[in-house]
């Protein structure tokens, strides 16, 4: 008898195109892959796959029996999201994050993980958005919070929140009275996200300008020094102001009153579809939730 789990690894090997990252999606051994690989041959009696040193395609009987197998997975996972008591989902879900995130609302998402599906790990790498675009497609994480959404084969968007962008600047700058021009605001350093994000292009555009002088632009992948040198004066930092909540309430950082508008940052949850994304599904309407609430309690 052909055993599901083999049909389930044949799906991964196609997808993901290794067995190793096959083991990785699966939590698992590539020495336990190729044994399972080998059996769904031996119980079908022909060769599904075809391996070299670049990758794993699938033979012609291979591309027919991946019909199949995307058809039967499916099919586990409607009646799992169906039929099955929730809570009891489980296994690790990759979940890649930008900082603004962590600086929000994920503490309380991986809470409400917890006490949702208590069976269900994250593993939780943040990094920048062009960073995690490029792991999401390459499948080496399941889920990410990022700009957004994504353009692209196969990616499933749900937008998650809107984020003001705002000029902040230490009370030592003397910047906190009366409207700032972007004249005056150029003559101060710029603290902002890393090069190749969307917040960093849209600062030096801004100032990119032959009546302005050179800008002086700071770039940092880590948030909390951003807000840290806007604290001690270095420059102006252009963050969200819900990451900043406090250090404005405070007073160690003041909200700078300018015509220079800022568009907002726009953030989603963004997957591969396949077969088998229940579990990615429900950690994304969980997000969706905490992150509408968040936004609400902010307007």
């Amino acid at each position: 008898m052909v055993d599901f789990k083999a049909i389930e690894t044949f799906l991964w090997v196609v997808t993901l195109g290794s067995f190793r990252r096959a083991a990785q999606k699966l939590n698992t051994t590539q020495p336990a892959i190729s044994q399972r690989i080998a059996q769904l041959e031996g119980d079908l009696g022909v060769k599904l796959l075809q391996r070299d040193r670049r990758a794993t395609v699938p033979t012609p009987s291979g591309r027919q029996m991946m019909m199949y197998a995307e058809r039967l997975i499916g099919l586990r996972s409607e009646m799992l999201s169906v039929v099955r008591d929730r809570s009891a989902t489980s296994g690790v879900l990759r979940l890649g994050v930008s900082e603004t995130i962590v600086h929000t609302w994920l503490s309380r998402l991986v809470e409400a993980v917890n006490s949702a599906y208590p069976n269900l790990s994250l593993e939780i790498e943040v990094d920048i958005t062009p960073n995690l675009r490029a792991r999401l497609l390459a499948q080496e994480i399941d889920l990410a919070f990022l700009l957004g959404p994504l353009s692209a084969p196969k990616i499933r968007n749900r937008v998650l929140c809107d984020y003001p962008n705002a000029f902040v600047a230490s009370p030592s700058l003397g910047l906190g009275k009366g409207r700032k021009t972007v004249h005056e605001l150029a003559q101060f350093p710029m603290i902002t996200f890393p090069r190749k994000t969307q917040p960093y292009e849209i600062v030096r555009s801004l100032f990119n300008r032959p009546d302005l002088p050179s800008i002086r632009l700071h770039a940092s992948a880590s948030l909390a020094t951003v807000i840290r040198m806007a604290i001690d004066g270095i420059g102006i930092a252009v963050i969200p102001t819900a990451i900043v909540e406090e250090e404005l309430a405070s007073g160690r950082l003041q909200l700078l009153d300018t015509d220079v508008k800022i568009p907002d940052l726009t953030f989603s949850a963004s997957w591969l579809s396949s077969p088998d994304t229940l579990a990615v599904e429900l950690v994304a309407e969980l997000a969706v939730q905490l992150a509408q609430r968040d936004e609400a309690r902010a307007a």
